[in-house]
């Protein structure tokens, strides 16, 4: 099982973002999609696909967070065919924001807002392996620019199996880029390949709650762990969710919420609805009281 889930927010586009996804990037699948009511956003529909092999969860929950190209996700590509067949596809009726075509690090590369605003960087890998077809990139910008590295070690040292590769460094020739800052570094977090880079371009976006990484979490012990390792404020958080010293968010949640979450049965459904809903960390004896109750 995946122990950390990238976590989309769409306004109501989840289950069409969905669909172009799976269409997009092969072998892919829908693995399930429930519809949630009574919620502070109304009903939302929660949809969780699997990208060759990689998932992700995504909800359509209302306009209150919008996606930017803070997080973006690297989709590696065995040939120069397969990155343009992705990226047209990807690339259709949103934003380039590095078009495709060849660069110092890639001899087919493209970065490209989907029209949902999702960004997407589809790359030519060459003879470089892939142990893993999508990776999560994120970008320390603003107020946290220059953190990267920090943020990084920081990660690494609360989550098991993992490592820090080596950082590539800017350097006074990349300006306004500061020099020594982290220009890009690979890291693993419980096996799973990420990555992150700094940029002080003048962007006018952040980190929000549009894209989260989700730890699923087999015990109490585990969740409770987890909410006090990476929250800067565990009081603050709210239905699992938290947001760690460089503003990134988190949701602390059990793996047996997905079972749950995947229940037909409407009233078991609204039942764990309410009660995950009242807490803020998540207490897995509750809402398997609340499962079972009836």
């Amino acid at each position: 099982m995946q122990k950390i889930i990238p976590h989309l927010w769409f306004d109501t586009e989840a289950k069409e973002a969905a669909a172009l996804y799976t269409t997009a990037i092969t072998p892919s699948a829908i693995l399930s999609a429930t519809q949630l009511h009574d919620t502070p956003s109304g009903s939302v529909d929660i949809v969780s696909i699997d990208l060759a092999g990689y998932e992700f969860q995504m909800i359509s929950a209302g306009p209150l967070f919008k996606l930017n190209p803070s997080v973006s996700f690297l989709v590696g590509c065995a040939s120069a065919d397969e990155v343009d067949a992705i990226y047209a596809k990807l690339a259709d009726g949103g934003h380039a924001l590095m078009p495709l075509g060849s660069y110092p690090f890639s001899a087919r590369y493209g970065w490209t807002m989907d029209k949902y605003g999702l960004s997407w960087q589809v790359m030519h890998m060459g003879a470089r392996p892939m142990r893993q077809k999508i990776v999560p990139t994120q970008m320390f910008v603003g107020a946290v620019c220059g953190r990267c590295e920090e943020a990084v070690r920081f990660y690494a040292s609360v989550f098991p199996d993992s490592a820090v590769g080596e950082l590539m460094a800017y350097t006074k020739a990349d300006a306004p880029d500061i020099p020594g800052s982290v220009q890009h570094v690979n890291f693993t977090l419980c096996g799973q390949g990420f990555s992150a880079m700094d940029s002080n371009r003048g962007h006018t976006f952040a980190f929000n709650e549009a894209i989260s990484y989700i730890v699923t979490c087999d015990t109490q012990d585990e969740i409770d762990y987890y909410w006090d390792a990476l929250s800067a404020d565990p009081s603050a958080g709210q239905c699992g969710w938290i947001k760690d010293k460089f503003g990134f968010s988190w949701q602390i949640v059990p793996a047996s919420m997905d079972a749950m979450m995947a229940d037909t049965n409407k009233e078991r459904l609204a039942r764990v609805t309410q009660v995950m809903l009242q807490m803020k960390k998540l207490d897995i004896a509750m809402l398997q009281r609340a499962y079972d109750a009836g």
